[in-house]
């Protein structure tokens, strides 16, 4: 799996004119699963999203994890993440996993966030969605399972 982290002030997904996850601070999470990925790769990323220290604590260092800074998490399906850009100028998408399994992936990453942090928001599976977010620090951060 791949995931793009943002800490965010405040961050929302509005789809159809209707918003259907809305955080203040926290993380804003973009998340792409991968063929061969499981139920495992998901608790993997779920582990090390929630432990990643990314939020100032008193002195101003960035030592708190998600959960220690009381912030929430949105999290946003993305297959985009799977972009492959080697060949031409058309991004190619098939390094995702399929739909079916990309779907029930990006349910478990959520479930399994939701046992780690007290707040979790997502966006809508296979929408259009229009994310609105304002970037903290800016800090930005991308995982891939590969390499974890």
């Amino acid at each position: 799996m791949r995931a793009l982290l943002q800490r965010v002030t405040e961050a929302s997904v509005i789809v159809s004119a209707e918003v259907v996850g809305r955080i203040d601070a926290g993380l804003l999470i973009f998340v792409c699963a991968m063929p061969g990925d499981t139920k495992e790769t998901s608790a993997k990323l779920a582990a090390k999203v929630a432990k990643l220290r990314l939020f100032k604590d008193a002195a101003g260092k960035m030592n708190l994890n998600l959960a220690q800074s009381g912030g929430a998490a949105l999290v946003v399906s993305q297959f985009t993440l799977a972009a492959d850009t080697r060949r031409g100028n058309r991004p190619g998408f098939s390094g995702a996993a399929k739909p079916a399994d990309a779907e029930a992936l990006y349910a478990q990453f959520t479930q399994d966030l939701r046992g780690r942090v007290d707040v979790v928001e997502t966006g809508r599976f296979g929408a259009d969605m229009a994310v609105a977010l304002t970037n903290d620090g800016p800090v930005t951060i991308w995982l891939d399972t590969d390499a974890l």
